[in-house]
C-alpha cells in the first residue's frame, strides 16, 4: 500500500477530468509580439524564459516533488504555434467528445479566440505544412487514416531522453549556461559558421535561466506557505522544498529527493518548451542509484521514505495530459503522453544493471496503479531469478505493466544503426518500443501506414471502399488477376507508393520543423548539441537516426493474401471474383466462404504457411522504407509498433479476404488479429520471432491476453517467466500481457464509476480502461485470453 497522501492524490488523479489551461498560450504570444523580427531560437527561448517568470506558481495540498503547468492540478496546455485552427474547430466539443475529453471554460475559449488565435493566424506549423504538402500526398496523409503523421506536424517531435548522467546532474542548468558563456567567447559574428552556434548559445542561455527562475519562484512560494502553515510536519516540508528548490535545477542534486525533483524540473521544462511527446524518463534506476545509495548510507532518507518520493513522482508525471486533437486522439488514446522509463538490462560494461530502484519502480507502479510512467523492463538471459519473479508478478496483477524488452535484441538494434557497444548496452526504451539512447536525435514514430490500405487498393482498382474515392494506383481489376505472384505484385505497388506519400509527408514536417520550432531547452539535455552549438533540429545529437515508420495491419494483410494464395490458386476452391464478390457485400450472404476464409491458416500459431508471408511483407517493407533518406541523409527506418491506431486505420478500410468485416480494427504491431491466435500464447511468440526484428529499429510489438487464472501462483508467473525468457531466446525483442478477465472488463464498462483506476494494456502503453472509447474497450475485450502455456 501507498502513503495516505499519495493515496490523496491519486484519488484525485483518477476522479478528475484533465482540464485546459491557457496560461502557457497567453504568455507564449505575449512574448512573441515583444520579440518580432529576432531569430526563432531566440524568440523561442525568450518565450520560454518568459513562461518560467510568469506562469503561476502553484503547490497543491500535501505534495512533495512541486511543479505545475497550469493552474490545474491534472492539465492539459495549449501550443498555438504548432496547431491551434483544430484547438478553433474542436474545443466547442471538448469536454464531451468520445475519445480523451478535456474540461474548458466559455471565458477561456472567448479568450484564447479574441486573444490568442488572431496571432497566430497563418503563422502557425500547422498552417504551413498543410500548405506545401503536395495535392496528391495530403489526399492520402491528412486525417485519412491511409497514412497518418499529424502529430508531427500538429505537435511537437519530443522523442527525446534527458541525459541525466553526463550533462545535467553533472552540471546543473548553472553549468550549462557557464559552458554556454564560454563557448560563446570563443565564436565570432564575422565568421559565417559561428553565427548559428552563437544564436544557439544564447538561447540555451535564456532557457536555462527560465527554468532556474520557474524552479526559485517555487522555492519562495514554498516559504510562504510554510509561514502561514499551522501544521508542524507540513511546516518542515515546505522549508525542505523550498531548500530543495533553491539548489536544483540550477546546481547539481545531492539528495534523492533532491534529484527526483531536478527530473521533474527537467521534464516541465521540455512540456513548457514544447507539449511533447515521448520526452522519457530513461534508466531511472541506474542515473538515481548513487543519490539513493547516499541517502541510505548516510540516514538522509529511509527506503520507506524513497518509495513515497518515487509514487509521489509516478503521479506527478501522470497529471500532465498531452493535448491533441480528436484524430490524434484516435491513434493515442487514453491521454498517453509516452514518458518511457526502464529499469534493469545490463550495464556499460556489459555487467547485471539490477538494484534495489529497479524493485522499488515495479512496487511503485504495483501500488500507484497510475498510466505514467510508461515502466519497461530489460531482460537479460543472466538477470536476478528476483528480478525476473518480481516482473512477471507485477505482470500477474493486471495493470498491463510492465513492457517486457530483449535486453540483447535492444543492443543488436542499435549496433546495427551504429552505435559504439557501450552506448548501445546503455539503452533506454522510448515511447512505445523503440530502444533509444540519452545521446540520440530522433524522430521514432514519424508515420502510420496503413498496410490493409494497399490491399484493398490493389484489390478494388485503386478504390477506396469507405471513401468511395480513387486513391490508389491499380487499374487492373482484381478478377483478371491470373496468379498469385500478380496480387502480391499489385500490393507491393500498392505499398510502396504509400511508403513514398510517407516519406514526403515527413520530409515536408522535418523541413518545417527545422525552420520554425527549433528546441534550445531539450537541447541543452543533450550532451553533444552542448559540444557543437547545434541545435537537435539540426542534428546536433551525437547519433541521429532517421524518421520511423510504423506499421499497422501486418497480420491482416499476411491472413488475408494467405486465402487468396490458397482457396484461389493453390487448391482452387474459389475464384477471385467469389472474393471480390464477398468484401463488397461486406459478407453478407457469404457464410460459407467466410468460414472457408477463416480455416485458413492465421499468423499467430506457429503455421509457417502464413508466418513466411507475414515475414515476406515485413522484409520489403524494411527494404523499400530504408532505401529514402531523411533531410540529415539518414535512411528511414521501419517499425511495428503499436498504439491505438489499429481502430482507427481500421474504421477506413472494406471487408478484407481474411473474413474481417468492413470498418472493424486491424492488428496492432506483431501480434496477432484478434481471436485469429487459435493455439497458445507461445505459438504466437514463435510466430512474432520469426520476423527479422533487428532490422527494424523503431521496434516491434507484441501484444497478449493472458486467462488470470494462468498468472495468479507462484508456479504459473514462473511459467510465465520461462516462456519470456524462451521467447527473447529466438531473437524477439518485445512482449506485453493484458491478465484482467472479460468478466471485469464488461463490468468496467458497466459501472465506470467502480473501475476508475483499472488499467490496461493498450498497445504499446497502459491507461485506465474507463478513459477508452467503447469500440477501444471492445477491441481490447475481443483479443484472445489464453487459457494455457
Amino acid at each position: 500500500m501507498t502513503t495516505a497522501r499519495n493515496e490523496s492524490a491519486r484519488l484525485n488523479y483518477i476522479n478528475s477530468k484533465p482540464a485546459i489551461s491557457y496560461q502557457r498560450a497567453k504568455l507564449w504570444t505575449q512574448s512573441h509580439k515583444e520579440t518580432e523580427g529576432q531569430s526563432i531560437s531566440q524568440r523561442r527561448a525568450k518565450a520560454f524564459k518568459f513562461t518560467c517568470e510568469n506562469l503561476d506558481v502553484k503547490i497543491f495540498d500535501n505534495e512533495l516533488i512541486v511543479g505545475a503547468i497550469g493552474e490545474f492540478r491534472k492539465c492539459g496546455i495549449l501550443t498555438p504555434e504548432f496547431s491551434w485552427t483544430w484547438v478553433d474547430k474542436e474545443m466547442d466539443n471538448f469536454s464531451n467528445r468520445v475519445q480523451d475529453p478535456y474540461e474548458i471554460t466559455d471565458e477561456q475559449k472567448s479568450y484564447v479566440r479574441e486573444a490568442i488565435f488572431p496571432y497566430w493566424e497563418g503563422k502557425s506549423l500547422e498552417e504551413a505544412f498543410l500548405s506545401r504538402l503536395p495535392e496528391k500526398t495530403a489526399k492520402i496523409a491528412v486525417d485519412t487514416g491511409i497514412i497518418d503523421n499529424d502529430s508531427k506536424w500538429r505537435q511537437a517531435v519530443g522523442e527525446i531522453t534527458p541525459d541525466y548522467q553526463d550533462v545535467l546532474f553533472k552540471k546543473g542548468f548553472s553549468g550549462i549556461i557557464k559552458d554556454a558563456k564560454a563557448k560563446l567567447e570563443t565564436l565570432s559574428l564575422y565568421i559565417p559558421e559561428d553565427i548559428g552556434k552563437i544564436d544557439f548559445y544564447e538561447s540555451v542561455i535564456h532557457t536555462s535561466e527560465g527554468i532556474i527562475t520557474l524552479a526559485k519562484r517555487y522555492s519562495k512560494e514554498a516559504e510562504n506557505l510554510a509561514s502561514i502553515e499551522i501544521n508542524s510536519n507540513r511546516k518542515n516540508e515546505l522549508i525542505k522544498i523550498a531548500q530543495i528548490c533553491k539548489t536544483v535545477p540550477e546546481n547539481p542534486p545531492t539528495t534523492f529527493h533532491e534529484a527526483i525533483q531536478f527530473v521533474w524540473f527537467t521534464q516541465l521544462g521540455g512540456i513548457l518548451s514544447e507539449n511533447p511527446l515521448a520526452l522519457n524518463i530513461g534508466r531511472f534506476d541506474q542515473f538515481m542509484y548513487p543519490y539513493y545509495k547516499s541517502d541510505i548510507e548516510s540516514e538522509e532518507s529511509s527506503k520507506d521514505d524513497i518509495q513515497e518520493l518515487i509514487e509521489a513522482f509516478w503521479i506527478k508525471i501522470s497529471e500532465w495530459v498531452w493535448t491533441i486533437s480528436a484524430n490524434t486522439a484516435e491513434f493515442f488514446a487514453g491521454y498517453n503522453q509516452f514518458q518511457n522509463l526502464t529499469v534493469g538490462g545490463k550495464t556499460r560494461d556489459g555487467k547485471d544493471a539490477t538494484n534495489e530502484l529497479s524493485y522499488m519502480c515495479l512496487k511503485a507502479t504495483k501500488n500507484i496503479k497510475t498510466h505514467q510512467p510508461g515502466l519497461s523492463v530489460r531482460i537479460h538471459q543472466d538477470c536476478p531469478t528476483e528480478f525476473l519473479e518480481a516482473v512477471t508478478d507485477l505482470v500477474s496483477i493486471g495493470t498491463g505493466f510492465p513492457a517486457i524488452h530483449n535486453d540483447s535484441a535492444g543492443y543488436q538494434m542499435l549496433i546495427n544503426a551504429g552505435y559504439e557497444p557501450e552506448d548501445a548496452r546503455d539503452w533506454n526504451n522510448c515511447g512505445c518500443v523503440v530502444p533509444h539512447f540519452r545521446k540520440t536525435g530522433e524522430w521514432t514514430s514519424a508515420v502510420n501506414i496503413n498496410f490493409a490500405a494497399a490491399l484493398e487498393f490493389a484489390l478494388n482498382n485503386g478504390i477506396s471502399r469507405i471513401y468511395n474515392e480513387k486513391l490508389g494506383i491499380t487499374d487492373k481489376s482484381a478478377v483478371h488477376f491470373k496468379s498469385f505472384d500478380e496480387v502480391e505484385k499489385a500490393f507491393y505497388d500498392e505499398f510502396d507508393k504509400l511508403i513514398e506519400h510517407s516519406v514526403i509527408s515527413t520530409l515536408v514536417a522535418q523541413k518545417l520543423h527545422k525552420e520554425m520550432v527549433p528546441r534550445p531547452f531539450l537541447s541543452s539535455c543533450i550532451e553533444s548539441c552542448l559540444d557543437k552549438g547545434v541545435d537537435l533540429v539540426d542534428a546536433g545529437a551525437k547519433y541521429n537516426l532517421g524518421p520511423v515508420l510504423t506499421g499497422i495491419g501486418l497480420a491482416v494483410v499476411a491472413n488475408s493474401l494467405a486465402v487468396i494464395k490458397k482457396l484461389v490458386f493453390e487448391d482452387k476452391l474459389i475464384e477471385m471474383k467469389d472474393i471480390i464478390e464477398a468484401m463488397n457485400a461486406n459478407w453478407e450472404g457469404f457464410e460459407e466462404l467466410r468460414n472457408m476464409a477463416i480455416e485458413v491458416p492465421k499468423y499467430g500459431n506457429d503455421d509457417d504457411y502464413v508466418d513466411n508471408i507475414a515475414r515476406d511483407i515485413a522484409n520489403h517493407y524494411y527494404k523499400v522504407g530504408h532505401s529514402y533518406k531523411d533531410i540529415n541523409g539518414k535512411p528511414f527506418n521501419t517499425a511495428f509498433m503499436g498504439i491505438s491506431n489499429y481502430l482507427p486505420t481500421g474504421k477506413v478500410i472494406g471487408a478484407t479476404p481474411c473474413g474481417r468485416k468492413s470498418k472493424e480494427p486491424l492488428s496492432e504491431g506483431v501480434s496477432p488479429f484478434v481471436g485469429s491466435d487459435k493455439t497458445t500464447p507461445l505459438a504466437a511468440m514463435k510466430s512474432a520471432a520469426k520476423l527479422n526484428q533487428d532490422v527494424h529499429s523503431g521496434g516491434t510489438l507484441l501484444n497478449l491476453r493472458l486467462n488470470e487464472n494462468l498468472v495468479n501462483t507462484k508456479r504459473g508467473q514462473s511459467n510465465l517467466g520461462a516462456m519470456i525468457q524462451s521467447f527473447f531466446a529466438l531473437g524477439a525483442f518485445h512482449v506485453q500481457f493484458n491478465t484482467i478477465s472479460s468478466e471485469i472488463l464488461k463490468k468496467a464498462q458497466q459501472t465506470p464509476e467502480e473501475y476508475k483506476d483499472l488499467l490496461v494494456r493498450v498497445a504499446g502503453y497502459s491507461t485506465q480502461f474507463v478513459n477508452l472509447s467503447k469500440s477501444m474497450q471492445d477491441a481490447i475485450i475481443a483479443r484472445t485470453s489464453h487459457d494455457e502455456f
